[in-house]
């Protein structure tokens, strides 16, 4: 294949699924900041918090659904055609969001509008996060796997620095003018960003994997009962591994903008800054990542992230008792810039060579979207939780943080190292 198809491809892949986190952890940001005090109105502002971060984690538990959904047509119709649909139906929801009226506005109306659309995002990214993927894993060379399943990963750090880049710039106007129609402009600017997505990913093929499974006519009636059946271990592998890549990421990004302003003082353009640093690096790192598990094995550096994950949780809430602004900013890179980058380089990549290409989507969609419901959208809930059950120490939340990694540890035990084999010939062997 020529060089310039496949850059369109890779464009196409980190794009697509760029814009789809950038609308999915705006939310996340704006519901720390904003939708507790304007749709999720209560006199105890914990209570709200605890409300509006309950709005962010129930969008996860959609997503098993419209992975089920998307991987279904992904499986049966092709990954392209259901990337546009993705794309289109996450467009839609956040420039809604961006137009809503608030609760003092229409009342209970204001929170159920919004939470209505934030399942339609969840159904959306749902589906998004595998067909991005293995629009650039089932294109790869062999020995590039590796760096080309790291690239839709940057599109999840990559959105999310979107995110809080357009939230930090909304920030310096004056505070009723944030909370009145600048937090609702980069929900409405989304809109943009969905036309240049649709517009890249029109321009692409069918990937060479699903074209083999076409020909062949072995697609699948119903992948996930396929999937199900004969696939369950690996899912269960995917679920587990998807633990320390998922509930570490939301303490260091979300969870931290409400304790380190709340519980420790610092000022809210403080903490979105060593947010945005930390997202910096480890969107630099990640491609590196992808390069070195392509030399040493996905498994390796994996397990090498992990452990270091779980010896940093209790470190990084020491220093953020210092209440610094650099130790802050210090305490961020090294565990969401530096340490996370080696995990979620390599996830995707291992989940695609674990699962047969007939059901593929469906297999990596139910790990990697079950994983985040039951670890990821939870994790500032549970973290805000723990916080308030515990006196505000942060203890419960660094076990929690280890507990984590111990799981998916335990899971990743369970796979076999198949960086070196052709992708078409991992058939349901990757479990010990």
């Amino acid at each position: 294949m020529e060089k310039k198809q496949m850059r369109r491809i890779l464009v196409a892949s980190l794009v697509g699924s760029s814009i789809e986190w950038f609308d999915y952890f705006l939310y996340g940001t704006v519901a720390a900041l904003v939708f507790n005090q304007l749709f999720f109105v209560n006199e105890d502002p914990t209570i709200g918090l605890l409300l509006s971060y309950a709005s962010f984690a129930l969008a996860f538990f959609i997503r098993p659904f419209g992975g089920v959904i998307f991987s279904h047509i992904g499986d049966r119709i092709g990954r392209k055609k259901t990337l546009v649909i993705t794309l289109s139906l996450m467009g839609v929801a956040t420039f809604g969001m961006g137009l809503l009226p608030t609760y003092q506005a229409v009342g209970i109306w204001a929170p159920i509008l919004l939470i209505t659309l934030r399942l339609v995002q969840g159904l959306g990214i749902g589906g998004e996060w595998g067909g991005a993927l293995l629009l650039a894993v089932e294109y790869a060379p062999a020995e590039k796997r590796g760096l080309f399943g790291a690239i839709p990963q940057m599109g999840v750090t990559i959105g999310m620095l979107l995110g809080t880049v357009a939230l930090s710039i909304m920030t310096l106007l004056p505070e009723n003018a944030f909370m009145t129609w600048g937090w609702r402009i980069p929900f409405i600017f989304s809109a943009l960003l969905v036309f240049f997505g649709l517009w890249i990913r029109k321009g692409i093929d069918e990937t060479p994997s699903f074209k083999k499974v076409k020909e062949s006519g072995e697609v699948p009636k119903l992948p996930i009962v396929e999937t199900l059946k004969n696939y369950w271990r690996e899912v269960l592998i995917a679920v587990g591994a998807k633990v320390v890549e998922t509930a570490p990421f939301y303490i260091f990004s979300t969870f931290v903008v409400s304790y380190a302003t709340a519980n420790l003082g610092f000022s809210r353009t403080a903490t979105l800054t060593a947010v945005m640093i930390a997202t910096i690096i480890t969107t630099i790192l990640i491609p590196f990542m992808g390069m070195l598990s392509d030399k040493i094995g996905r498994k390796k550096l994996f397990i090498g992230g992990t452990i270091g994950m779980a010896l940093f949780a209790f470190p990084y809430f020491w220093l953020l008792q210092q209440k610094s602004v650099l130790i802050l900013i210090v305490a961020t890179v090294i565990g969401l810039g530096v340490i996370w980058a080696p995990i979620t380089a390599v996830l995707g990549t291992m989940f695609s060579e674990i699962f047969d290409a007939r059901i593929r989507y469906t297999g990596i969609t139910l790990g990697y979207q079950i994983g985040a419901a039951l670890a990821g959208g939870t994790a500032p809930l549970v973290a805000t939780a723990l916080l308030n059950r515990f006196n505000n120490s942060y203890v419960p939340v660094a076990l929690y943080i280890i507990f984590a990694s111990v799981l998916s540890l335990a899971a990743i035990w369970a796979v076999k190292d198949r960086s070196n084999q052709k992708l078409d010939e991992t058939h349901n062997t990757s479990a010990m």
